[in-house]
């Protein structure tokens, strides 16, 4: 029997029985609408297109079979959801799209941040609240303060996530990064971890561009006592993970370790040394400890790339206490096969042990892909 083809991701969640149940919820809230010439041509459209493009293609269509009147068809939309019953992670996400694109006006501003808001209690507005920033930045600033006091969990996300310095696969926004991060002084002690876990991305985000003032704001908070311990931890680990893979000193001192624990690390054992696509790097090396320790351990790949270029990506192997005297021996596989993230190259690849953000042992390896 053969096996099914597993569906991809942009057929998961934009498919028929998504656009069928839209147009039902359209539909009640505006009965001129052409349900079955509106659902055929949403879907005519999806073959050729991936998973934003899909987006966009929906927004299209409202602006086809809808009123042309942005008021209008904004009220439309909002009573729609009042249909919705079962809603996916992106049924409706074309909804923020379409204010984003016809919305972003002065005449159309206070309704448009509005309905952001609105509309973001069924899909997140972080996509299209980033044009207001760049196009209105007092105005939205301040709907996002006023939404990081909301009642509502999403709309405390969005006024974190919104502000994201490096939101993934959003436009970048034009913005003070220190003035962004006033809001989450609201928003670092709520008692979701849907809001706190954008929290700690901001930071995480922020870190990259100015990581102490990550630790100057996460010492004041963790100070203030205003969180639950475990979850200031939590945000903590979570804001600080580039930083701690990039070894910046002053984090892994806030954190307690030392970037030179005394320690010594015997040479790196690389098993099989000419590998191809489909196989693992398996690897071992040991620790002793001059004194107790604690230590973040990691190893980083540095990857061939085209024009001879060279790129690196660190991975976690584990946090540990070691006794002074005592020995650790760490055995890793790491899988090298094909990703949608990352095109791998055939050539010669290295492998570092790193501590404490230092750099130990490093071994050379051949990949055939």
């Amino acid at each position: 029997m053969a096996e099914e083809t597993p569906l991809v991701l942009k057929d998961k969640l934009f498919n028929e029985e998504t656009v069928r149940q839209v147009a039902e919820c359209i539909v009640k809230a505006y009965p001129n609408l052409d349900k079955r010439c509106f659902t055929d041509d949403i879907l005519r459209g999806f073959p050729k297109r991936e998973l934003k493009e899909r987006m966009s293609w929906m927004r299209e269509i409202i602006e086809k079979h809808l009123p042309d009147d942005y008021e209008t068809t904004i009220a439309i939309l909002l009573k729609s959801l009042k249909y919705a019953t079962e809603v996916g992670d992106f049924t409706f996400s074309f909804y923020a799209d379409y204010v984003m694109v016809n919305g972003c006006k002065r005449e159309h501003l206070e309704l448009s941040l509005n309905t952001i808001g609105e509309f973001t209690k069924f899909f997140s507005g972080e996509f299209a609240i980033r044009r207001f920033i760049n196009k209105f930045p007092e105005e939205t600033y301040e709907q996002m303060k006023a939404w990081s006091l909301s009642d509502n969990v999403d709309q405390r996300r969005l006024a974190s996530e919104g502000l994201r310095p490096k939101l993934p696969w959003a436009i970048a926004i034009d913005f003070d990064y220190k003035k962004g991060a006033q809001v989450l002084e609201n928003l670092f002690y709520d008692n979701e971890r849907y809001v706190t876990r954008s929290v700690a991305n901001h930071l995480n985000d922020l870190s990259k561009m100015d990581p102490d003032y990550v630790i100057e704001i996460l010492d004041k908070w963790k100070k203030s006592k205003k969180q639950a311990d475990k979850e200031m931890s939590y945000m903590i680990g979570h804001a600080l993970r580039t930083s701690i893979k990039r070894g910046h000193i002053s984090t892994l001192e806030f954190l307690g370790y030392h970037h030179e624990p005394k320690i010594e690390v015997n040479p790196l054992k690389i098993m099989k040394k000419d590998l191809t696509l489909g196989e693992y790097l398996e690897f071992s090396f040991d620790i002793t400890a001059q004194k107790e320790e604690g230590l973040i351990i990691d190893y980083k790949i540095i990857y061939p790339m085209a024009n001879n270029k060279k790129s690196e990506k660190v991975f976690k192997i584990k946090k540990v206490m070691i006794n002074q005297g005592d020995r650790l021996t760490v055995e890793k596989r790491h899988l090298f096969k094909k990703m949608t993230t990352k095109k791998l190259y055939s050539g010669d690849y290295k492998i570092e042990i790193q501590i404490n953000g230092k750099i130990y042992e490093a071994g050379k390896f051949k990949l055939e892909v």
